[in-house]
């Protein structure tokens, strides 16, 4: 499950990374459903439209609503309430050590974003942050945890979704055409944002 940096930055330099999948993965997510990623990308941009942009379509961590928002249960995770048999059993011990693996992923693309402004990450992000298997691992860890933490780990899983669909927004870009300084900034922010969604995510299992 482990990816190193290496491996980020020799996917993303490929002239594979701009080619297009001869047939389109099928993604399951809690808030669409079963359907194709494009369906599931374009799902999300018709979304932001009606929401009038990223900020106010899908808030940050820090307002997000798990956290301050009206009916969050869980406001700090040391406060979660954890069943430590259900946590020690194997197939969450595995979920726990691919979800930790994935925000180390995340902490790589960064590495790789600041080494090359131009780095394509979509390769990275297809292979390594499959949608049905994300979302799986997130929920059997989720088990773990009582109804009550739940509402706000629940939260966090839906950003870490969303916030991962729009890196892959972000990144996408024309052959040919340099990234300009703001998409760079906007992909560094898209990152950060992703990072501290998994990073909060883990700490409930980590309290």
């Amino acid at each position: 499950m482990k990816v190193t940096l290496y491996s980020v930055v020799a996917l993303a330099g490929s002239a594979s990374a701009f080619a297009p999948a001869s047939k389109p993965a099928v993604t399951t997510t809690s808030l669409h459903g079963t359907s194709t990623r494009g369906d599931f990308l374009n799902k999300i941009a018709a979304s932001l439209v009606v929401a009038g942009g990223l900020s106010t379509a899908f808030p940050s961590a820090a307002n997000a609503g798990w956290a301050t928002g009206p009916g969050s249960a869980v406001l700090d995770p040391k406060e979660a309430i954890i069943d430590e048999d259900i946590l020690k059993s194997g197939p969450v011990q595995q979920a726990l050590k691919d979800v930790t693996s994935y925000a180390s992923i995340v902490t790589d693309m960064k590495s790789a974003l600041q080494k090359d402004s131009q780095v394509n990450l979509g390769p990275v992000i297809k292979k390594t942050f499959d949608f049905s298997k994300l979302r799986a691992d997130l929920n059997t860890l989720n088990s773990a945890f009582d109804e009550e933490t739940q509402r706000g780990t629940d939260r966090l899983i839906r950003g870490i979704l969303q916030d991962l669909t729009e890196l892959e927004v972000a990144n996408a870009q024309k052959e040919g055409i340099p990234r300009s300084e703001i998409r760079v900034a906007k992909m560094n922010a898209k990152l950060d944002k992703l990072q501290g969604a998994f990073n909060e995510y883990l700490k409930f299992a980590q309290s």
